[in-house]
């Protein structure tokens, strides 16, 4: 029997109150809660470890960079990258999106040029595109959603054409849980030699993904939404397109030799790594990755397309509550709006209550536009969450609602 108690007790934050009551954190989402080896792993890396990776031939230095570069090759695994020289450590999925845009795509594109966006992105992968649009005088259109949170590969086969060179799409919405179908995408895009970036920030701690199998370029993901630290992500693409493209920041490590005349690129991975990492993150991410493949991928989805199911049942039995977001492949996301109560003013009642949920645009302004509101109440589901955290939700809905009408 599985041990729901025993793991939601390895999250130290979970055992806290708010406002008086025992906390209910349903903003996974946004960010995880972080479990005690995560925590402790980064505690012992600066109690014993600390020292700059890559640099030192002493022993704490060589330790340390054999501690941090084991955390790359966890990833290609967690990934199933080709090679280590495929994983590219960055703040999170926002910078990995940037270095993308700024360098592969000021190399490869130019104006007329076209990146077909999805609507359901993050303005992550929205706004880095219409940078580059300004920038380079490239296009970028629209891949719209239908009213249930979905793409159609039909819709994009119309909107492909000789100049499109990009697709960016996130695996799993933020806003919404639709889960995209990537594969059939990639290969529709190869078809014609467009390039696909996938945003993996949602559906890395939630699913289990292969980059060789899917065939996408490029896949980002930030590490806080999978139990890691906060300021630690990945970039994950294909050898041959790293090597191609010019370094995204100058600096220390990304260098093999300097002048005054001319600088010769370091290998990869390194050739995008300018500066100190953020050595302590890595070490949380290999921590937070040991404990998502102790787990298994196949419990998670268990648990967490049980509370998604349990979660929309108690929620779509509040009278004029409507849920934003119905695709049939979905993550454990429920975004909903109630008739007569602001998103704003809800969250802030819950909160009374201990129940922490976003209400917000979801840094996904184009999803809101699409269904016509202004934001929802979004409660997204992580491992340690139960169906009494939903019970308790729906409790605190219907007190704040009887507050508010």
């Amino acid at each position: 029997m599985f041990d729901q108690a025993a793991l939601k007790a390895q999250f130290p934050i979970l055992s806290l109150s708010e406002k008086g009551h025992p906390l209910v954190y349903l903003d996974n989402a946004s960010t995880s809660q972080k479990p005690v080896s995560v925590i402790d792993a980064i505690n012992r890396y600066y109690r014993e470890q600390n020292a700059n990776v890559h640099r030192g031939v002493y022993g704490l230095s060589e330790r340390g960079t054999e501690a941090f570069e084991g955390v790359r090759e966890q990833v290609r695994h967690l990934l199933n990258a080709r090679s280590y020289k495929e994983v590219i450590f960055v703040r999170g999925a926002t910078e990995a999106i940037n270095l993308v845009a700024q360098s592969w795509g000021r190399t490869n594109l130019c104006a007329g040029d076209e990146v077909i966006v999805s609507e359901m992105e993050h303005h992550s992968n929205l706004v880095p595109w219409q940078m580059l649009r300004d920038q380079l005088n490239i296009k970028i259109i629209k891949w719209p959603i239908n009213d249930q949170g979905e793409l159609s590969l039909d819709d994009l086969t119309g909107l492909i054409t000789s100049r499109t060179k990009l697709i960016a799409v996130t695996h799993m919405s933020n806003a919404l849980g639709s889960i995209n179908p990537i594969a059939e995408i990639v290969k529709l895009a190869h078809q014609s030699d467009i390039k696909v970036l996938v945003d993996g920030a949602q559906s890395i701690s939630h699913m289990a993904v292969d980059v060789q199998a899917l065939d996408c370029d490029f896949f980002v993901f930030s590490g806080h939404k999978m139990y890691a630290p906060t300021g630690i992500g990945g970039l994950v693409a294909k050898q041959d397109l790293l090597e191609a493209m010019p370094p995204y920041q100058g600096g220390g490590d990304m260098i093999y030799s300097v002048t005054f005349d001319k600088t010769e690129y370091n290998e990869l991975p390194y050739k995008f790594e300018a500066g100190t990492p953020n050595i302590a993150g890595v070490i949380g991410l290999g921590a937070a990755i040991k404990f998502i493949q102790a787990l298994g991928f196949e419990q998670i989805a268990k648990i967490e397309d049980d509370l998604l199911h349990y979660a929309t049942k108690r929620l779509t039995e509040i009278e004029g509550l409507r849920i934003i977001g119905t695709a049939k492949n979905k993550g454990a996301v429920v975004s909903f709006v109630i008739d007569g109560a602001h998103p704003h003013d809800l969250a802030t009642l819950l909160d009374q209550d201990g129940v922490a949920v976003r209400a917000s645009h979801h840094c996904a302004m184009p999803v809101m536009q699409k269904f016509n509101v202004p934001a929802t109440v979004r409660a997204s589901f992580g491992v340690y969450n139960t169906h009494e955290d939903i019970d308790r939700l729906v409790d605190s809905v219907h007190e704040a609602l009887d507050m508010l009408r």
